[in-house]
């Protein structure tokens, strides 16, 4: 059975829909079909019924799935080994991040990994961190950016993580309310602009007004875009609780005001995860050597920097 064929049939299983399934392996609708019906052929199995709620694994194809998965794991942590016994330090690296983390704090930082390891190739995809996890734990991305949630500690025990950086997190307002002080009671009858069900800032509001005895806060509107969040904010349409490194242009313009925020959570970690492995690949055991605390800069296994060279996408 080759690793291509296994793939497809986990994205398959996963989406439950060959459209969707294509997309996320990059092969167009028909490939897919051919695919999941070379490895039927091979295996002398129907692996997927067609029911209402989409495609559903057959009894053949649900006990084959755990195989599939170990196999691609086992893959994986074969061709890291070869690459280490080699001494390459040459590879590729799948980097994922929230926006607000990329934009602001790891573009810049990967720049300079970049120049110190020329030879690495690197990908950065952007999603929200339900769908980083997602993507770390099937094997699509080698390594996740997102800020720590309190109740997060239940990870499975194949996923490694590490804080690199504690963010200050503050209270926006439209303008004209800087430095103004509110009680929660206050701001329980306030309207907020949050983040969708799941984030980290959404989850520190529902936490601190649930902990107050204030119930849910008062959602004016929700977005997945910090960006479009200090807009609504900057319009009058509410009060938002976001990291500052989000908003510090919009504070210094003026478009928003900073409050103080009287939650006993004023910060969240900024943590970097990964899957654990017997052996790591050589690109990402050097990322991970690399990243040092509050996103220091990077200096190379050599000790000196080396040319410079454009981040490949």
């Amino acid at each position: 059975m080759h690793p291509r064929l296994l793939k497809t049939f986990l994205a398959v299983a996963r989406t439950r829909n060959v459209t969707r399934a294509a997309q996320e392996v990059n092969l167009a609708q028909s490939s897919v079909s051919d695919q999941i019906q070379a490895l039927e052929a091979e295996l002398g199995a129907t692996l997927f019924a067609r029911t209402r709620q989409g495609l559903e694994l057959t009894s053949a194809g649900s006990a084959l799935k755990p195989y599939a998965e170990q196999w691609l794991v086992l893959a994986d942590e074969a061709r890291a080994a070869v690459q280490s016994a080699s001494g390459e330090t040459q590879g590729s690296l799948s980097i994922g991040a929230l926006e607000t983390i990329a934009a602001a704090r790891l573009a810049g930082w990967l720049s300079g990994f970049r120049i110190a390891y020329p030879d690495i190739d690197m990908k950065l995809k952007i999603a929200g961190t339900g769908e980083l996890l997602r993507r770390l734990g099937e094997g699509d991305i080698d390594v996740a950016f997102c800020f720590d949630r309190s109740d997060s500690d239940g990870l499975d025990d194949r996923i490694a993580k590490r804080s690199v950086a504690a963010e200050r997190l503050v209270l926006i307002a439209p303008p004209g309310e800087n430095g103004a002080e509110a009680g929660l009671a206050e701001l329980a009858g306030r309207h907020f602009v949050a983040t969708e069900t799941g984030c980290v800032y959404r989850h520190l509001i529902d936490r601190t007004f649930a902990e107050a005895g204030l119930g849910k806060p008062r959602l004016a509107a929700e977005a997945g875009s910090i960006d479009a969040i200090a807009g609504l904010v900057a319009g009058g349409a509410g009060l938002a609780l976001v990291p500052r490194l989000a908003v510090a242009a919009a504070l210094e313009r003026g478009e928003v005001a900073e409050m103080t925020w009287p939650g006993t959570v004023r910060a969240a970690d900024l943590v970097m995860i990964w899957r654990r492995r017997r052996v790591q690949p050589p690109a990402l055991k050097l990322l991970l050597g690399a990243m040092g605390e509050d996103f220091a800069a990077v200096t190379p296994a050599c000790g000196r920097l080396r040319h410079a060279a454009s981040l490949r996408s």
